[in-house]
């Protein structure tokens, strides 16, 4: 665990250890975003200058870990957030960027990502020894979700699809990445910010199966990017 004195340090730690991270992952990248608040900074870091020109974006997809069932206008798009922060000033061709669809059901749409998904990785089923991303971000909810997978849904005991619709839980349906694609990363790199996530935070290291977030089991990195308020006032 990294902590960070605030919100805008934790972003440049952050930004400096993708780019790190990026730069020395061999071949095409995998990378997977997360939305929410936290990430937000982060993302304009690495669309401006000099960290945008240090990133290897000729041999980088981008995917999302989840998404609002939401138009990709929406204010409450996780991908318009990251079109608006990053995809707006860095070099990476339309081919290279996968957002989640909004178009059919969510479940329609959850199917469809998953066979991109399954397409982008050259195979149906995932070996341990190949991970599907190469970096996987996280962020982590006062509930203790991570992505969409939100406490007391059935998709916290989907193992078998990679990509799952979340009907209920929250306001607006939503589509996930479920923890087989999740754990079937190189490195998951969970970003938390602020005090109300301190007690979650402490939980979810500690392992507490209640919490969606604890619940992820992989043979991959785990990197815990905090500030001092999550980290419980820790310097």
């Amino acid at each position: 665990m990294r902590v960070a004195k605030d919100p805008n340090a934790l972003a440049a730690i952050a930004a400096e250890w993708f780019v790190r991270t990026a730069n020395a992952r061999p071949g095409n990248l995998r990378i997977a975003l997360s939305g929410g608040s936290t990430p937000k900074a982060l993302y304009e870091l690495l669309g401006s200058e000099p960290l945008r020109a240090r990133i290897p974006w000729q041999r980088i997809d981008l995917f999302w870990g989840d998404e609002r069932f939401v138009p990709h206008d929406s204010p409450e798009s996780n991908y318009r957030m990251v079109r608006q922060t990053l995809l707006a000033t860095v070099p990476l061709p339309p081919a290279r960027i996968h957002p989640v669809p909004v178009d059919g059901t969510p479940d329609e749409a959850a199917r469809s990502y998953e066979m991109a998904l399954k397409h982008s990785y050259g195979a149906d089923t995932l070996d341990p020894a190949r991970p599907l991303f190469d970096i996987m971000l996280l962020g982590l909810g006062r509930d203790g979700h991570t992505g969409s997978l939100l406490p007391g849904q059935p998709v916290l005991d989907q193992r078998e699809r990679w990509v799952d619709a979340v009907m209920s839980g929250r306001e607006e349906p939503r589509v996930t990445l479920t923890y087989p694609a999740i754990e079937s990363s190189h490195v998951l790199a969970f970003l938390v910010s602020g005090s109300e996530k301190a007690h979650v935070l402490e939980n979810v290291r500690r392992g507490d199966p209640r919490l969606p977030a604890a619940r992820i089991r992989t043979s991959g990195a785990v990197i815990w990017l905090v500030d001092s308020a999550a980290a419980g006032g820790q310097p």
